[in-house]
């Protein structure tokens, strides 16, 4: 007898699937024990949020549908925060989630829950299976949705369902495909009109440049246009682009601000970029995206134009006057050169006692990480190091929760990469308190063999909450974490770890992370006081940060003014 978990199954294994990442449970026996018998591996994960993530990641990666499962109630609950990432930053996946007895639905049993409403927010598609008639209809229309959507599709499958006699056994492949979104003929018109009038010209890129490097760096030379991109463009557009000035944002720096802010126009490209207070006031602005409900969406457009940003930018250049005035461009390009030299300085090892720039540690990783390298940040503050100061090169890849924004990714998004690219180096760069959260995932480190070697900026606090304290004038507060020495819980577990205090012995320990094969940790101990200046500083923080001063040593806390003034002095002079 084919049971409607088996033909699950044996779909989800002719549509390419290698891999299920979840946690066991007696609602998804069915689906378990058909996995058994097939070609595709359970990924046992320490908790179904890691799933989820390890998901996410091995869709942002590959490109194809990626699954996960968690059994009734609190255990597809638990996949939530990994899905929201995925649907938000636009990756196919397909989550199984188990339900209650079909016949106890709506009576309140042990573990109910109504998990088609809860998981509608948070995916492309989300459907109930009350009946074995309804499959693998549903499980073709999820997977197919999943990927022409480029988001989470959820099935609610009930365990007597799933176990029950299949009234279809058809195992169907879908459809991928690539459409060219081709721009209106006037609407390229205008937008070469308008690019034409501007004298200073910027361009802000975003993810959906991800294959269109060649045609933005057309686009710029043609322009005179420096090149802005947002933190999911970097690692599209930061290679082999002459005309690139850096990232700008919260976690950006002053030369991909000043190109925005001195702007009379503003083309972008492919970016759903959310800060509205880094957008330039007065310039003509026109937006490039292949989904049309973005349009407008961030800052008052003059023109909305739907297209991909490769096929759009192939119809505008031969619509464009080549400018000959280089002058926007060239001081962009010159401010970017000074404000690089500028943090590259900061990335400057420490003397013997004192605790490790985050800086530093973040060079010595991109200097010695393999060519085609995968890193992971933890949202927070290693986010803004890896933004600032890991290297791009069309090869390498920087994936992470910069939609979401959720602490703790780092970690099971390395599962998901490094199950899925066996031999690639992948390297999470784990913040200490992202790292304690679903600090069980490095027992699935070791239980599955991953290649993967996580990176531990130990700060004892949630350190780029401390910042926005700080920015808001208020006293740090319930921000701080007594954290155990991580190498040696690594150890414990069966990991290579070592723990790092000095600067003189952060390269070393780098190095033999990365050669070794196997799981890897390294807990780095660094300045909780390294703060990450923002582009460009308001008034109101200023005033916020003048007041967290003068609250902190009135309460008695000035020695952390000393630390602050003397391990930030150097970004100051």
């Amino acid at each position: 007898m084919t049971t409607v978990a088996q033909n699950i199954v044996d779909t989800l294994e002719a549509n390419g699937v290698t891999r299920v990442y979840g946690v066991p449970g007696d609602s998804l026996n069915g689906f378990t024990d058909a996995l058994r018998g097939s070609g595709i591996r359970w990924m046992h994960t320490r908790h179904e949020e890691a799933a989820a993530f390890a998901a996410s990641a091995e869709a942002a990666t590959t490109g194809s549908i990626a699954v996960c499962a968690g059994s009734c109630g609190p255990g597809n609950l638990h996949l939530i925060n990994g899905l929201y990432d995925a649907n938000r930053s636009r990756v196919p996946v397909v989550a199984i989630a188990a339900h209650i007895p079909t016949a106890e639905i709506g009576t309140n049993y042990f573990q109910e829950t109504h998990p088609q409403d809860l998981f509608r927010e948070c995916s492309v598609y989300s459907e109930y299976v009350a009946s074995p008639a309804q499959m693998p209809r549903l499980l073709r229309i999820a997977m197919q949705t999943a990927v022409e959507k480029q988001g989470v599709a959820v099935l609610v499958v009930p365990g007597d369902v799933a176990l029950a006699e299949a009234a279809d056994t058809t195992v169907s492949t879908i459809t991928t495909t690539r459409p060219r979104v081709v721009p209106q003929d006037d609407q390229l018109a205008e937008a070469a009109r308008l690019l034409d009038a501007g004298k200073r010209v910027t361009i802000l890129a975003g993810a959906g440049c991800a294959d269109a490097h060649d045609e933005v760096v057309a686009l710029a030379d043609t322009l005179g246009a420096p090149v802005v991109h947002a933190l999911r463009g970097k690692e599209h557009l930061e290679h082999d682009n002459p005309f690139d000035v850096g990232l700008t944002g919260l976690l950006g720096f002053s030369s991909g601000y000043k190109a925005m802010e001195e702007s009379d126009t503003l083309l972008m490209l492919g970016t759903d970029f959310p800060y509205t207070q880094f957008f330039p006031e007065h310039a003509t602005t026109i937006q490039v995206d292949i989904r049309g409900e973005q349009l407008g969406r961030r800052t008052t457009i003059d023109l909305g134009i739907v297209g991909d940003v490769a096929e759009t930018a192939r119809g505008l250049l031969p619509r464009l006057t080549r400018k000959t005035d280089r002058g926007h461009l060239e001081d962009a390009l010159a401010h970017y050169r000074k404000t690089r030299a500028q943090l590259d300085d900061l990335a400057s090892p420490t003397k013997p006692g004192r605790k490790i720039h985050p800086q530093y540690l973040t060079r010595v990783i991109d200097t010695h990480a393999s060519d085609d390298a995968v890193f992971i940040p933890d949202v927070g503050s290693p986010v803004t190091w890896a933004s600032r100061y890991l290297t791009m090169n069309g090869r390498r890849r920087l994936i992470g929760s910069f939609s979401h924004g959720t602490m703790a990714n780092a970690l099971p998004q390395a599962i998901g990469v490094a199950a899925s690219h066996p031999g690639r180096q992948v390297v999470a760069l784990a913040g200490d308190g992202g790292l304690a959260m679903l600090m069980g995932e490095l027992l699935t480190l070791k239980q599955l063999d991953l290649d993967v070697t996580v990176v531990v900026y130990n700060n004892s606090s949630l350190n780029f909450v401390e910042l926005e304290m700080k920015a808001a004038g208020f006293v740090n507060f319930a921000t701080e974490l007594d954290n155990p020495d991580f190498a040696q819980v690594a150890r414990a577990i069966g990991l290579h770890a070592v723990r790092v205090e000095e600067s003189d012995d952060v390269e070393a320990a780098v190095k033999e992370a990365l050669a070794h094969r196997g799981p890897s940790l390294i807990d780095v101990v660094t300045d909780r006081q390294e703060m990450s200046m923002p582009p460009t500083v308001t008034a109101e923080q200023v005033k916020g940060f003048t007041l967290y001063a003068l609250r902190t040593v009135m309460s008695g806390r000035g020695d952390e003014i000393i630390d602050l003034a003397r391990t930030n002095l150097r970004q100051l002079f």
